[in-house]
C-alpha cells in the first residue's frame, strides 16, 4: 500500500473519510489502467479545486482504482458532501462527453482512526471501505445512468444530510443495509449529485 506524502495525522483524531473506487478497472489492461489512474486523478483534483478545497491537505492512501483520503479536522462536511460530490459528477459527465467514460462509486463516513504502519486504522476507514465496496452500492452504479454513486454512512445522513445545508436533498437518498464478515451497516445510496436541481 503506497501512501503519499501529506500531512501527518498525530494520535486518534475524528474526520470526515472519503473514498472512491472506478468501476470495472480490473476488466482493463495495464495501459488503459494507467490512462484511467490519470484520469481519475485529474477529475478528482478538479472537483476539489472547483469546490474550493486544497487536496494537499488530505491525507491520501492511494489505490490502484481509487483512493481513501482523510480530511482537515476543519473541513466542512456538509460542503463536500454537497459541492465536492457535486463538481465530481460534472466533471465525470464532461469526460463521457469527451469520450472518455469513467464511473465510480463514492463512500462518506466520519468516525475515528489513526495512521498505522501499513495505512489508516481505526473504525472511520473501515466502516467507508465497507460501504465503497457494498455490494448493493455496486449494483446501484450498474443500473443508473449516473457515471456517479454517493454512498454515506447511517450516522452521516442522520448528523449532516439532514440537514439540508448547502441544499443538500434527503429525499435523494435511498437507505440500504447489508452485511460483511457477520457486521451489519447502514448507509443510504445517492445516485448522481446529492443536492436541490
Amino acid at each position: 500500500m503506497k501512501l503519499d506524502t501529506m500531512p501527518p495525522l498525530d494520535g486518534l483524531v475524528y474526520r470526515l473519510v472519503v473514498a472512491v473506487d472506478v468501476e470495472g478497472y480490473s476488466k482493463l489492461d495495464a495501459l488503459d489502467q494507467s490512462l484511467v489512474q490519470s484520469r481519475l486523478g485529474e477529475v478528482l483534483d478538479l472537483a476539489a479545486h472547483d469546490a474550493g478545497l486544497d487536496r494537499s491537505h488530505w491525507y491520501r492512501q492511494v489505490r490502484g482504482d481509487g483512493e481513501l483520503a482523510v480530511l482537515p479536522g476543519d473541513a466542512d462536511i456538509a460542503w463536500v458532501i454537497a459541492h465536492f460530490t457535486e463538481r465530481l459528477a460534472a466533471n465525470l459527465a464532461d469526460l463521457r462527453r469527451a469520450g472518455t467514460p469513467l464511473r465510480m462509486r463514492v463512500a462518506m463516513h466520519c468516525g475515528t482512526l489513526t495512521a498505522g504502519k501499513f495505512g489508516l486504522v481505526g473504525d472511520a476507514p473501515i466502516v467507508t471501505c465497507r460501504l465503497l465496496d457494498a455490494k448493493v452500492a455496486r449494483q446501484e452504479l450498474a443500473t443508473t445512468r449516473s457515471d456517479l454513486v454517493l454512498v454515506v454512512s447511517e450516522r452521516l445522513f442522520d448528523d449532516v444530510v439532514r440537514t439540508r445545508f448547502h441544499d443538500l436533498d434527503p429525499s435523494r437518498f435511498r437507505a440500504t443495509r447489508f452485511r460483511v464478515k457477520g457486521v451489519s451497516y447502514a448507509g443510504y445510496l445517492c445516485p448522481g449529485p446529492p443536492r436541490r436541481g
